[in-house]
């Protein structure tokens, strides 16, 4: 019987399971590829035999094991050289492949557990980062070849993303009521009216949602649920606030307020950087500074490598159970 295998552009019909490799026609272990690609190299059973640390009757038999299930002789036993057959040299060449991409998934399975391949996922609003990124610096330092992906997903819909499996975290200052989710605490935040140092109302500890509502705000055009709360607050009290300028981000909107353009209504925990060199400063306002825990929500169950590991450095951080 001639031995005919697919082009390399098909190689990945093959399939790896327990150590043996699958193939319509037959099953081979990989073990037993391995034994031929010493054999083949060194030219002598005996040879190989030493190498892989084995007998020779079993070396032999792992080659018997192989032709047979090829059905085509794969060494030239006429000769004592060890020659290969024209099956034996087309199987060499697919077997140091195959040996060799065995060999790179281990490593990459054992990098994976060893979160030197792994990937955390994180489903955050943009003011959610704020609060995520001390969590990020220590995954980092403690990980540093693992990849972590912050999404803009908003919070609506991170609860369904991480059921889905399309997320390993989200950011939010609300549990979900999927039983499914569990969350830790990363602290609290709540709403503040930011605005410049030299702002009238800059100097006072709080100002009321009506003094805000006259002022010049400058407000996210994203939906988000912190943009509700301030909306429907003012709704309740049949008091306007007067938004007249809307921007994509905030730290175009920080950066407004910096100018004196006017002043912003977001969670304080936005602009910390900026409170504490004096750039921005933040006055309470009752009805609006709810105090909210901000949450890293997760699946229950099995998480991958990378997001146990992730998990591990939030609890170690301060993150607790809520």
């Amino acid at each position: 019987m001639y031995l005919s295998l697919s082009p390399v552009s098909n190689l990945y019909l093959f399939a790896l399971n327990n150590n043996a490799l699958y193939w319509p026609s037959f099953t081979v272990q990989l073990q037993d590829l391995g034994t031929f690609v010493t054999v083949a190299a060194e030219r002598s059973f005996s040879v190989a035999a030493k190498k892989l640390h084995r007998t020779q009757p079993a070396v032999s038999q792992a080659i018997r094991r192989l032709e047979e299930e090829l059905g085509d002789r794969l060494f030239d036993r006429s000769v004592r050289n060890g020659a290969l057959t024209e099956a034996g040299r087309l199987l060499q060449e697919y077997a140091s492949r195959l040996l060799s991409l065995a060999a790179d998934a281990e490593v990459a399975v054992r990098e994976l557990q060893q979160v030197r391949r792994g990937r955390v996922i994180v489903g955050a609003n943009e003011a959610a980062v704020h609060s995520l990124l001390p969590y990020l610096e220590r995954f980092a330092q403690a990980h540093p070849q693992a990849l972590v992906e912050v999404r803009r997903v908003r919070s609506r819909s991170i609860a369904a993303e991480l059921l889905n499996r399309n997320l390993d975290f989200g950011v939010l200052t609300f549990q979900p009521a999927d039983r499914g989710l569990l969350s830790l605490s990363l602290g609290a935040d709540e709403l503040v009216m930011l605005a410049h140092p030299k702002h009238p109302l800059a100097e006072r500890r709080r100002a009321t949602i009506e003094e805000v509502g006259q002022q010049t705000v400058i407000a996210h055009n994203d939906p988000s649920p912190a943009r509700e709360r301030v909306l429907r607050a003012y709704e309740r009290r049949h008091t306007p606030i007067n938004i007249q300028v809307a921007l994509p981000s905030l730290d175009g909107i920080k950066r407004a307020v910096e100018m004196g353009i006017g002043v912003a209504v977001l969670p304080r925990r936005c602009a910390l950087t900026e409170i504490a060199r004096g750039q921005l400063v933040a006055i309470k306002v009752p009805g609006l500074s709810t105090r909210r825990q901000v949450r890293l929500v997760f699946r229950r169950g099995e998480l991958s490598h990378a997001a146990e590991a992730f998990l591990a450095v939030a609890k170690e951080a301060g993150a607790s159970p809520i």
